[in-house]
């Protein structure tokens, strides 16, 4: 019997079986697909939200391609950075992802059946992460993450996938018509649009820059500089997706009215050591040269950090040898006045502690510091409280309405001051970058606790004497990274970190990443650059070339180097600097530079 035939029979049967299984299983694959956005990171954060601000795209490391993502826990937030995918019920996905970093986790939640998450304890290198889940019966959107862990320091993730057949997406709405400008002070202005079909909310923008959103057709756009023309578009959003931009509309913010201080157009602000001397030595009030238009005397100092009772003691002979009498330096103080000159009593400083924590205490304070002005006849006030002197209550989460008592304290307190010596009084502050820009990512304890009381803790201060305060100028010095508009970290020794720090305060940020929460934008008047005068001040000093490059991006767009700036601001005050006497010290340097720039 011919055994052959049946043999080949069976074969052919398996082969075809086979040829079958495999037909399937590519149909079946080819209706799967890569439903993560930007899993690369190649677009910076899109389609990502990472709690607390704590997420950014970065060039290095990485895992493919040229971005990934850093993210940092801080506090109680372990910065997990999520989206939102739509998937399909009773579906099978599998989810992978790239990791680096210790305790870094990768999972997916919403599932409808069990969430799943996966994890390593260390990844010195890229080390990939897998896991897979199926869908509940009535699932449609699953959201996918990865987070660190609590004080472990930056971890980074690239190539983030999820795997498996497409939901059902919709069409995103179509483009919103009709946007008009409405009411517009020198801060704000107020839009409106047409309802549009199908929308879920809507994303404004402002220069091609997406600023905020809002759930109905209508929003204000605050933290604008005064006399200064803005371009705005509307976006309608679903859960397909965002509309084309609309049509732009032009608007002109009005021009404002800051108090009338008697400043030039662009004023170079110094510290003078008045109470002690280091060094860089003891330089008196009647030596410092014309150039200098602010002078802010350091410091006076409070009896005790809680007293609010502020005391300002001229650098004794025994330490300050060329000390002038007290006659002398009342007679420096209005010599500087006739000629056009402001000298300001700066209260603070890193070893003077203020704590405002009673009304006793702020009104000795007021009556203190009113005696100190009195006495020299000084034409104004400049806060440098660091260290401990603010820190927000954990129960204080409102830059807009603080409730901590140093912190409401202040504020009247300097109210107060404002009132008594009326429109010409001069009022300066000068916080560490900590207690402004760093309100960007952080503010107080935040909503979880565990975070410095102390971060952005300025910021309501600033905010409720905005209309009063003559100059701002944060100390861009002895400082840490800190994240821009542009959500990179920048660190001081260049031009980049004043452009960016300054940005800040000229174009408004939402306070610990809260769209609806914006800080507003400070006029250019009121802002000088706090810089180092040397090398020997403290950390961040940059050359003359690099305060050039700054004033030329802030003030005409030119030389901005990597750091996209929102605005051009040629009315900018000008420069602040630690200290008159390091300046001195260093033959002038920084003084020739601005004399060079401003004339």
């Amino acid at each position: 019997m011919d055994r052959t035939r049946p043999v080949l029979a069976v074969f052919a049967a398996a082969a075809l079986a086979v040829s079958g299984i495999t037909a399937l299983s590519s149909a079946a694959r080819a209706a799967d697909a890569d439903l993560a956005k930007n899993g690369g990171f190649e677009a910076g954060l899109d389609s990502w939200t990472c709690s607390a601000n704590s997420g950014t795209a970065v060039k290095s490391p990485v895992h493919g391609g040229s971005s990934a993502l850093q993210a940092t826990p801080a506090g109680n937030d372990y910065a997990q950075c999520a989206q939102t995918v739509t998937v399909q019920p009773n579906s099978q996905y599998s989810l992978a992802g790239y990791v680096r970093g210790s305790y870094v986790y990768l999972g997916a939640s919403g599932t409808g059946t069990t969430d799943v998450s996966t994890w390593t304890q260390s990844a010195p290198d890229w080390q990939q992460l897998t896991t897979s889940f199926r869908t509940g019966p009535s699932t449609t959107k699953v959201t996918i993450y990865t987070h660190g862990w609590y004080a472990t320091g930056a971890y980074y993730a690239d190539d983030i996938s999820l795997t498996g057949p497409a939901g059902t997406v919709g069409q995103p709405p179509a483009t919103p018509t009709g946007l008009t400008a409405g009411t517009v002070t020198s801060s704000s202005v107020a839009l409106s649009w047409s309802a549009v079909t199908g929308a879920t909310g809507y994303a404004i923008y402002r220069d091609g820059v997406k600023i905020q959103t809002a759930s109905g057709t209508s929003a204000t756009v605050s933290g604008l500089s005064a006399a200064t023309s803005y371009s705005f578009q509307v976006t309608a959003v679903n859960d397909a997706g965002e509309s084309a931009k609309s049509t732009a509309v032009t608007a002109k913010t009005s021009a404002g009215s800051g108090p009338s201080t008697g400043l030039p157009t662009h004023a170079l602000v110094g510290y003078l050591h008045a109470s002690f001397a280091n060094g860089s030595g003891y330089t008196r009030l009647a030596d410092v040269p014309d150039s200098w238009d602010v002078i802010d005397l350091a410091f006076g100092e409070p009896t005790s950090a809680t007293s609010g009772d502020i005391r300002f003691n001229r650098c004794p002979v025994s330490e300050c040898a060329n000390v002038e009498s007290d006659a002398d330096f009342k007679a420096a103080v209005k010599a500087k006045q006739a000629a056009g000159k402001k000298v300001l009593i700066s209260i603070g400083g890193a070893n003077g502690q203020v704590q405002l924590t009673t009304t006793a205490a702020r009104d000795t304070f007021v009556s203190s510091v009113s005696n100190i002005i009195d006495t020299y006849g000084l034409d104004g006030l400049d806060i440098d409280f660091e260290g401990h002197s603010l820190s927000l209550d954990a129960s204080d989460t409102n830059f807009k309405s603080p409730t901590t008592p140093v912190v409401v304290n202040l504020i009247s307190a300097l109210k107060t001051l404002k009132a008594k010596y009326g429109s010409k009084f001069v009022l300066s502050m000068a916080p560490e970058t900590f207690f402004v820009q760093m309100g960007y990512q952080f503010y107080g304890t935040g909503k979880f606790g565990g975070q410095d009381p102390r971060c952005g803790a300025y910021l309501p201060v600033i905010y409720a004497l905005r209309d009063d305060l003559t100059l701002l100028h944060v100390q861009d010095y002895n400082s840490g990274p800190i994240m821009g508009l542009d959500n990179q970290y920048h660190t001081m020794g260049g031009a980049d970190f004043h452009i960016a720090m300054t940005d800040m305060l000229l174009t408004g940020f939402p306070v610990a990443g809260d769209t609806n929460n914006m800080f507003p934008a400070l006029r250019p008047d009121q802002i000088a650059i706090g810089m180092p005068a040397s090398v020997n001040a403290g950390n961040g000093y940059v050359a003359p070339a690099e305060v050039t490059k700054t004033l030329d991006c802030l003030t005409k767009k030119v030389s901005c180097g990597s750091y996209p700036t929102h605005g051009t601001w040629p009315t900018l005050r000008g420069l602040m600097t630690w200290s008159i006497n390091w300046d001195r010290y260093s033959n002038w340097e920084f003084q020739k530079t601005f004399d060079g720039y401003f004339g």
